[in-house]
């Protein structure tokens, strides 16, 4: 298991005590979807999270968890190379469910047989099931289901029979009961599968037998008893940036550390129109939360000169942001500890390429870095308080209702840590700054006034480097394109593009070629993702 690996199955100093939930596991070979399948789990209110494919039976067994989901994946089981598990885990009366490739590999590795199908099968299907299966139980037998597979299994293993089927696959789900060993060829944790949270619920609750018992208001409860017993009389230094994570943190660090909490608010210079005057107003004169300002401008704009490359720019914010803070704190200081707001999805972003070091064979690739994860430098002068580390979004953002902060900040869009910066295509200049941070205000402005903000996940402008040929006033300008992206989902892991009306759309461009110097054409993202991100560095 490689280094990026074990860190996702050690226990973070500042993680509350798992040993009191309830867990499902989601074994990844390399989907995009393993998050997703998680995140779904933890809709049920048990407690899941993605460990490496490599991962041991003995380690499986110290974790404990109540069941055992093998994710879907890229490759072939009968390709070289492919990646597998360890075999002892079917053995381990645990209950397990394959998802696609999760399906195969278990159908293989107990004797039955896969092969590539006659008829690939991508997108939706309907699905007819055995509605005595305990998998199906309780539900109609037609449904939609998502499919995405170019194998199928053709031979079943010893003691498994068939619970579902579709027009162009005879083997469209499996179960061995006795067992406990189910496997699903579609994919029941997309939204496009009708029903997928109830199998999931009855694979779950119903044959893992699993207490529902993670829920926030027991995670804030643990969580601060964590946080004291980590933190004792020392005190903590907050990164904070005004979104919700940061603004989350220091409610649930105030409430458990009190005046041993002090926060600072580092302005880099990539912050949207008026929001550090805003963070300071807010929290020193309505919250009573001492806020520490260090204006640091020049330093991150002048250490970004002549850096394009996106991965140097998060990693160089991300390293100044640490010595900034080190060097500050000193003045206001000493500190023991760094608290961040620091999510699941960032982790698993940030994650190394997970590589087979015999072969070379790639099975995850790192999407990005993180400035608060992958930027962070190795001589870090700070322990690190990070209670939200194994939380998504939408269980920060319910803990922050549970906690009373206010619902502005709550419904604030995600935004970046590395900000504007990294919504530049190319290199950050103070110019470019400038005509991003008006257009940025112009378009969430817009979007306010149509009653459509709360109705996406996110909405923003990428400027682009790049300069084209336009026409004002019977004069020719050259300046630079703006990228308009707004997307809905549920926790960021997977996005659409949203579908904003065209009256909006054109208000906006109106707005933003008429108000905004620099800019001569809009254009408007309509990709997903996957296959692309949500920010575009």
């Amino acid at each position: 298991m490689n280094t990026s690996n074990q860190q996702l199955l050690q226990t973070n100093k500042t993680d509350i005590n798992m040993d009191f939930y309830d867990s499902v596991i989601v074994i990844d070979f390399g989907s995009q979807y393993s998050e997703l399948i998680a995140r779904r789990v933890r809709e049920l209110n048990v407690y899941s999270e993605v460990v490496s494919y490599r991962t041991t039976t003995e380690q499986i067994k110290k974790i404990a968890p109540k069941g055992i989901i093998l994710s879907g994946g890229p490759n072939s089981v009968y390709a070289d190379f492919a990646p597998s598990c360890d075999p002892e885990i079917f053995n381990l009366e645990i209950p397990v469910l394959g998802v696609c490739y999760g399906m195969q590999l278990m159908t293989k590795m107990l004797g039955g047989k896969v092969v590539q199908a006659n008829k690939h099968e991508y997108g939706k299907s309907i699905l007819e099931i055995n509605p005595k299966d305990k998998l199906f139980l309780d539900l109609e037998s037609k449904f939609t289901s998502w499919m995405s597979h170019g194998d199928s299994v053709t031979e079943l293993p010893s003691g498994f029979s068939i619970s579902a089927k579709t027009m162009n696959t005879t083997c469209a789900a499996i179960s061995n009961r006795e067992k406990k060993l189910y496997g699903v060829q579609f994919h029941p944790e997309v939204i496009h599968t009708m029903n997928g949270q109830e199998i999931l619920r009855n694979f779950v609750i119903s044959i893992c037998g699993a207490n529902p018992s993670w829920t926030m208001d027991k995670f804030i409860e643990d969580s601060i008893s964590q946080v004291r017993a980590q933190v004792e009389n020392k005190r903590v230094l907050l990164a904070l940036s005004g979104g919700v994570d940061s603004s989350t943190l220091a409610f649930l660090l105030h409430k458990a550390i009190g005046e041993n909490l002090a926060c600072m608010f580092i302005d880099q210079g990539f912050m949207r129109k008026s929001e550090p005057e805003r963070l300071l107003t807010t929290f020193q004169n309505e919250f009573h939360i001492k806020v520490h300002y260090i204006n640091a401008k020049e330093r991150f704009i002048s250490s970004l000169k002549g850096i394009i490359d996106p991965e140097e720019k998060r990693k160089i914010i991300g390293r100044e942001f640490i010595r900034v803070f080190e060097e500050e704190s000193k003045k206001i200081g000493p500190f023991d500890y760094l608290a961040q707001g620091t999510l699941y999805p960032d982790v698993i972003e940030s994650a190394d390429s997970n590589v087979d070091p015999k072969t070379g064979e790639r099975v995850a690739v790192k999407i990005k870095s993180h400035h608060n994860v992958g930027g962070l430098p190795k001589d870090l002068q700070f322990k690190l308080v990070e209670p939200f580390r194994k939380l998504f979004k939408d269980e920060v953002r319910k803990i922050a209702k549970q906690l009373s902060v206010p619902k502005r900040i709550i419904e604030r869009h995600p935004f970046p840590g590395p900000g504007l910066a990294i919504r530049i295509i190319g290199e950050v200049t103070e110019e470019k700054l400038k005509i991003l941070r008006e257009a940025d205000s112009i378009i969430r402005d817009e979007l306010n006034k149509a009653g459509l903000y709360n109705s996406v996940w996110q909405v923003f402008g990428v400027l682009l480097s790049i300069q084209s040929v336009g026409v004002m006033g019977d004069k020719r300008t050259y300046s630079h394109p703006i990228v308009l992206r707004a997307v809905t989902s549920e926790d960021g892991m997977t996005a659409d593009w949203a579908k904003l009306p065209y009256e909006v759309l054109e208000k906006i461009s109106t707005r933003l070629v008429n108000e905004v110097t620099g800019i001569n054409r809009v254009v408007y993202d309509i990709t997903s993702k996957p296959p692309s991100t949500i920010e575009w560095e």
